[in-house]
């Protein structure tokens, strides 16, 4: 990664759960309970642990979005302030309750998530605004499909008039408008929300590849597919390539892609081009998956440059 002079802004418009971690052997099949083991809670939903990603990568990051006025709410603020995320934008709503998400993480190291979204699906207007004006100085902006669709649309709209790159993460997977697809400089959906998206099945770089260049089709500037420990391929109109995942020993996947989103808005706010910040994003990958936990699992800029070095 670069030095980190001038430190980038970046904005990141999303969700702000609280984790709920039960480790078991194996999920349920319908209808059958089986015993976990640990339980462990910890910070989290896609749009905070991006958040914490960017800073820890360097970044001065703005977070924007809403949690209740609850126990959890109160600790979610404090712990993104405690990873140096600016919460001025995080807005606490007395009438609903913060989300959760309930992770369930086998033998494997493979996880299944439900989330409870809670006062995440209340951002609306106040949003936009608190966004439009966090805007001010960015580099870009982050966001995901946690909150209400029209909300990030909106925000990308602003962000796009403002000069802001907008960086979109469509995960988890809902239809995009397609008004939406010009207002995007890079999207970044793994392999089934590409699948998904396109009707491309995704199974490896070529596949991959064919799936980055419908989503440019619909307008976005640029497209990187996430393939896990496959790595990641990207495509603009005037090029595409693939960057290789290092073989790493995995400890848990939560909060892998969002380590990916993160490192790699740092870079594109950094200036830099799409394939450097593709190296970085899928680095900041592979270091997070050799880590426990979501935003406690986020690499800081020595890691991704000792992954880096590994090219």
């Amino acid at each position: 990664m670069g030095s980190g002079a001038g430190r980038p802004t970046v904005v990141v418009l999303g969700s702000i759960n609280m984790d709920l971690v039960v480790h078991t052997a194996r999920v349920p099949e319908p209808g059958e309970t089986v015993k976990g083991g640990e339980l462990r809670t910890a910070a989290g939903g896609k749009g905070a642990n991006q958040a914490v990603a960017a800073a820890r990568l360097g970044a001065k990051v703005r977070m924007v979005g809403r949690v209740g006025g609850d126990a959890f709410g109160e600790s979610l603020r404090a712990g993104l302030t405690a990873h140096g995320v600016d919460v001025a934008g995080v807005a606490v709503d007395a009438d609903h309750a913060s989300g959760v998400a309930v992770i369930l993480l086998d033998a494997e190291k493979e996880n299944r998530i439900v989330v409870v979204s809670g006062a995440n699906m209340e951002c609306g207007t106040e949003e936009v605004e608190a966004a439009a004006r966090s805007l001010d100085g960015a580099q870009a902006i982050l966001l995901q499909h946690e909150i209400p669709m029209g909300v990030s649309v909106e925000a990308a709209r602003r962000a796009s008039e403002a000069g802001v790159n907008v960086i979109w993460n469509p995960a988890p997977f809902e239809e995009i408008p397609d008004e939406a697809y010009s207002l995007i400089d890079v999207i970044t959906p793994n392999r089934n929300e590409a699948t998904a998206l396109t009707g491309v099945d995704v199974s490896d770089a070529s596949s991959a590849e064919r799936a980055a260049h419908r989503l440019i089709e619909r307008g976005a500037g640029a497209a990187v597919v996430t393939l896990g420990e496959l790595g990641a391929v990207y495509a603009t109109l005037g090029e595409s390539g693939y960057v290789v995942a290092p073989g790493v020993e995995p400890v848990d996947t939560v909060g892998a892609g969002d380590a990916f989103n993160g490192a790699l808005a740092v870079t594109l706010a950094e200036g830099r081009p799409l394939l450097d910040a593709v190296r970085c994003g899928v680095m900041a990958g592979a270091a997070a998956v050799t880590k426990a936990g979501a935003q406690d699992g986020m690499p800081d800029r020595a890691a991704v440059e000792a992954m880096l070095r590994r090219l």
